[in-house]
């Protein structure tokens, strides 16, 4: 049985964290474990621009909800993908329009953690999957 991950699980699992090393190790654990785009999906059809790492993102939509599948080439993108995943799989267009992720990573210090360049790299990923996801 596995256990399902939440963003507020997310946010209480980071603040048990100690130092900002246990907090990339802790990312860098969900990007194994949410990013697992097979390498047959991992094409230029998928592939997101304007990210200096390579991501690619896909989304089935279903009656209601949809759910996304990403990967990245870089450790620390693919854990911030997974805290996208966390925060928009299996969801409605109108329940990921109402989730803040902006608040979720300033609550969770990424925010002033980021470099410039990957802060702008996430916010791009994150417009496009709002974008792909109608909202």
């Amino acid at each position: 049985m596995s256990v399902i991950i939440t963003p507020q699980k997310v946010l209480l699992n980071f603040q048990r964290c100690t130092s900002w090393e246990d907090k990339y190790l802790y990312l860098i654990e969900l990007g194994d474990r949410f990013c697992r785009l097979p390498l047959s999906a991992q094409t230029d059809n998928h592939k997101l621009r304007g990210c200096q790492s390579r991501v690619w993102i896909t989304l089935d939509k279903s009656d209601t909800t949809l759910q996304f599948a990403a990967n990245s080439d870089a450790a620390i993108v693919k854990g911030l993908l997974a805290l996208i995943i966390i925060a928009y799989d299996k969801k409605t267009s109108q329940q990921i329009a109402a989730f803040n992720i902006d608040a979720w990573f300033e609550q969770l210090g990424l925010t002033q953690h980021l470099t410039a360049t990957r802060a702008i790299g996430i916010a791009t990923i994150i417009k496009q999957v709002q974008l792909m996801s109608g909202v």
